[in-house]
């Protein structure tokens, strides 16, 4: 099995025992489920922010520890101070050490929270909302076309967007009405090699209504202008500011670069 083979057959014996432990009706009942959500997409369209989704995560499976020592509540607050259009959190454990209450602590922040994820059960679409996420990821690589549009019209009803995340051609075909946005992992999440060539070769496939995100491989300004140029209005960046010492420090000299640009 590859790695995203290995992490789903995990994912699907995680959600089963979560399932047991909570029920749908406890999740209703969560402080943020009758809340009314930030939208990703209007943020991505504010030109008086960067368009960078900042993400926190401690670890992958391809670099191991990345940081193990930021607090979520110090680092999502400098992303949001510094003009972050979106926040990410790992909410995966066995594989990137996060967990739902990562999510929870972030929603200190006026910005909207995406809960980065492996998506495979509606029942986790309900938790997103329940601990504070206003976007949920669905990834391509994991779901059928049918299945995208299902979970995501669920997403939908319960005040959600939905960033669809694909990495080639053939994923193209998960591009549904209910999907908001549509992100480009250059990460292919089967090897973890990463070139940004993947969004430049997608950018012109993807329909005009659907808000473009380039995801990962993002470690310089000049590639945000080169992919801007290219028609991606937003940038999902994590492991180059979680890989530094102080990612608050490195995620504010990173936007003050890119203003200069």
């Amino acid at each position: 099995m590859n790695i995203l083979d290995t992490i789903i057959a995990c994912k699907k014996t995680e959600v089963a025992s979560r399932k047991q432990q909570t029920s749908v009706a406890e999740l209703e009942k969560g402080k943020f489920f009758a809340n009314e959500t930030l939208s990703l997409k209007k943020f991505l369209l504010d030109e008086n922010k960067t368009g960078i989704i900042a993400e926190f995560k401690r670890k992958s499976p391809s670099k191991g520890i990345i940081n193990n020592k930021a607090t979520v509540e110090e680092v999502t607050a400098a992303y949001a101070k510094y003009g972050a259009s979106g926040i990410s959190v790992l909410t995966d454990e066995e594989f990137f050490g996060g967990t739902l209450l990562d999510l929870l602590a972030a929603t200190i922040n006026d910005v909207p929270l995406l809960r980065k994820d492996f998506m495979i059960d509606e029942y986790q679409l309900l938790e997103a909302k329940a601990f504070g996420a206003e976007v949920i990821l669905l990834i391509a690589a994991c779901l059928t076309p049918a299945a995208v549009k299902q979970m995501a019209a669920t997403a939908k009803s319960i005040g959600l967007e939905v960033l669809l995340e694909i990495h080639n051609d053939e994923e193209l075909r998960h591009i549904c009405d209910e999907v908001d946005l549509v992100g480009v992992n250059n990460r292919n999440l089967k090897t973890f090699e990463v070139s940004i060539q993947t969004s430049l070769d997608l950018i012109n496939k993807i329909p005009k209504d659907k808000i473009a995100i380039a995801e990962s491989g993002i470690s310089d300004v000049d590639t945000i202008v080169t992919l801007r140029n290219a028609g991606f209005k937003g940038f999902l960046i994590g492991e180059n500011f979680m890989k530094q010492p102080d990612p608050s420090v490195a995620f504010a000299d990173f936007v003050n670069q890119l203003k200069a640009k």
